[in-house]
């Protein structure tokens, strides 16, 4: 059984920074990629980056592109979100997920593609 937990939110004023990490325990070999993903107080579960495990390619939200980077240290089954230049709207709860199936790229931006989910690590920026 695969269980992902993430940590590193907090408390940032705008401008600031934070590094999530996403630590993954069990059979993971299998996997295909990992996500993750943020929800806000009364919204959806929004897509905001995600890294194919096999060559590394990674995807970005229009709305974190060139602040936020996915990374990941596969000797420590660990994926890492880092994000520069906060702003209030970044506030949410961020979620780390993993995806088995192998298939379009599109599919990793929707949430119903993940099999896998951490508890959720808050974020919030103050103005």
């Amino acid at each position: 059984q695969v269980q992902l937990v993430e940590s590193g939110g907090g408390l940032v004023q705008a401008g600031g920074s934070l590094r999530l990490s996403c630590g993954a325990s069990g059979r993971t070999f299998s996997s295909y990629a990992m996500g993750w993903f943020r929800q806000a107080p009364g919204k959806g579960r929004d897509f905001v980056a995600a890294l194919i495990w096999s060559g590394g390619s990674t995807y970005y939200a229009d709305s974190v592109k060139g602040r936020f980077t996915i990374s990941s240290d596969n000797a420590k089954n660990t994926v890492y979100l880092q994000m520069n230049s906060l702003n209030p709207e970044d506030t949410a709860v961020y979620y780390c997920a993993l995806k088995y199936s192998n298939s379009a790229y599109y599919t990793l931006f929707s949430s119903r593609n993940y099999d896998i989910w951490g508890q959720g690590t808050q974020v919030t920026v103050s103005s």
